[in-house]
Parts: structure tokens; sequence; C-alpha cells
């Protein structure tokens, strides 16, 4: 952030322990909670201007999950990870592998089209919430 002559404020590294602590998918209001257990004097706005300029600088990257129509924050990682959402306990998940990539070179083969960025999100049951809901392994089947 200095090199890009962005001071270092307090609140800015209490957004940023908050966000690499747990490596976790967080909204803005979960990332304010967060932050005023720390430091009572941050407020949601505050959380959106630092969540802007880590944004702009690449430091994070939002996201939309799911049917959930609120955005959520993470640290950025590359665009190789597949998004699993869980609709019992809400946790998410990264899967790597090389599903994405074979998925941008298909697009780019088979159809032209060049993807910037790739975000793929599957919502579903990870194995705790499935096996506590007897549900079977393909619900489609």
């Amino acid at each position: 952030m200095r090199s890009g002559d962005h001071r270092v404020t307090a609140s800015r590294r209490t957004v940023w322990a908050i966000l690499s602590g747990d490596r976790r998918h967080r909204t803005a209001q979960e990332i304010l909670d967060g932050a005023t257990a720390l430091d009572p004097s941050i407020n949601l706005s505050s959380i959106y201007r630092t969540l802007a300029l880590f944004s702009e600088l690449g430091l994070v990257r939002e996201t939309k999950l799911g049917n959930d129509a609120s955005s959520h924050w993470e640290i950025t990682h590359p665009d190789d990870a597949i998004h699993l959402v869980c609709i019992g306990c809400r946790t998410v998940t990264h899967h790597a592998g090389e599903f994405v990539e074979r998925l941008r070179e298909h697009l780019d083969e088979h159809h032209g089209f060049l993807p910037h960025s790739t975000d793929v999100t599957v919502s579903g049951l990870c194995p705790h919430c499935r096996d506590a809901s007897d549900q079977p392994v393909n619900p489609s089947s």
C-alpha cells in the first residue's frame, strides 16, 4: 500500500487482519462485526472504503455466492478455484483443480471467447450437512 502512496491506517490493518485471519468469505457486516470488537471506532462506511481500496489494489476480491445477493469479500486468489457454497451451514470452501482452466480453454477454442476472470460457484451440501440431513450423494438420481 505504501508503494502506491496509500497510508497504512489502523482501520485498514484491522480489516486486513480479519480477512486474512481465517481466509473465510465475509460480508461487509461480518467484517464490521469483527472490526468493532478490535476497534469500536470503525464504522460500515470505513469498511466499504477500505474494501474498495483493497479491491482496486488487487488485494481482495468481491464475490456473489449462491442465491445470496450480498457481496462476500476474500483475499485475492488465483482463478483456478471453484467456490463450494454449503446451503446448510453457509461455509465456503475452495476446490482447486484443472476444471476451471479447461473451461477457459474450451470457451476460447470453441467459442472464441477470451475469459478475463473466472468465478465458478457450486451450491450444495458440505459433507457434514449432507450427513446430518441424510441426503443421497447424487440428489438427481
